[in-house]
């Protein structure tokens, strides 16, 4: 019993350290939290496309699906995400949405965005599901990125480059294109204290 209230002591601080410990894990939360809510964080976890417009950089490539034949039966993670199940749909949309939270909060994007490795596996993964039915006589269907690259065959969108995003290739490309535009994050009570 001793043991157990002595192992629980010890992750408490010092009692003259607990006010500032306090202090700072709030504002470390409530940081978070504002962050949370700041990028729009719930809205991720839905496949709805407006939410890949959260990130401006994104906004020609909305627009040219929105403009493409696949807005009517598919949305952006029904090909940049795997479907195979739940768990690795998951697990690659927030492993792919730290990397793109990472990139553009650094301000590191590309002018010319270009899709990886991993994205490229899950995206031609995504076209034989969709397309199997329809085109099951096609050789791309046994391509790999990894055999593609050996130049023994080759990926969807080598044939297919403009879909569905068109001729897109950087932001400069589409510079009038309408998107839905992000709620601002600053709260109503606030914006009517500011105005």
């Amino acid at each position: 019993m001793k043991r157990g209230r002595l192992a629980i002591n010890w992750l408490f601080p010092p009692v003259q350290w607990r006010i500032p410990v306090i202090v700072l894990l709030g504002a470390l939360v409530g940081l978070g939290a504002y962050a949370f809510f700041v990028s729009n964080a719930v809205s991720y976890m839905s496949d709805s496309p407006q939410t890949c417009v959260n990130c401006h950089v994104m906004a020609p490539h909305y627009s040219t699906w929105f403009h493409s034949s696949h807005r009517e039966n598919a949305t952006c993670n029904d090909c940049h995400v795997p479907q195979d199940n739940f768990l690795s749909h998951y697990y690659f949309k927030a492993k792919d949405g730290m990397r793109h939270a990472y990139i553009f909060t650094m301000r590191n994007e590309p002018f010319v965005i270009r899709i990886h490795e991993p994205g490229q596996r899950v995206v031609q993964q995504n076209c034989k599901r969709c397309h199997e039915h329809e085109n099951h006589r096609v050789s791309v269907f046994e391509g790999t990125v990894e055999t593609a690259k050996s130049g023994q065959n080759r990926l969807c969108w080598d044939c297919h480059r403009e879909v569905p995003h068109g001729a897109v290739t950087s932001s400069a490309s589409v510079p009038y294109t309408h998107v839905p535009l992000p709620q601002p994050p600053v709260p109503d009570w606030l914006r009517a204290i500011i105005d």
